[in-house]
């Protein structure tokens, strides 16, 4: 799937995360800024590439506000940050339903 504009999803309370989706520059361009980066930083990088991977993502530049949120929750908002950009909003294929 490609990333047609810039999109937001989730929120900077605690235990969330706010992920930002941009158009990028022919590779996958992944800015994280936690308050527990130390201890679940690979955590949260390998979930945000397997989510982009398996919407077929291989062209953005995607940044993440992490407060300590679960992996469901930064899934979500990475699914939902991509489906914002290209203008899906009905019929979403939430969770696993992809591929």
């Amino acid at each position: 799937m490609e990333i047609k504009k810039t999109a937001m999803a989730g929120t900077l309370e605690s235990s969330d995360a706010q992920v930002t989706v941009e158009p990028g520059d022919g590779t996958i361009e992944l800015t994280i800024e936690s308050s527990v980066i130390h201890q679940y930083g690979r955590q949260i990088r390998k979930v945000t590439l397997e989510t982009l991977d398996r919407l077929g993502v291989d062209n953005a530049k995607v940044t993440i506000f992490d407060k300590g949120a679960l992996d469901c929750t930064l899934k979500a908002r990475v699914e939902c940050a991509v489906y914002r950009s290209n203008g899906i909003t009905e019929n979403l294929p939430w969770g696993g339903v992809i591929r």
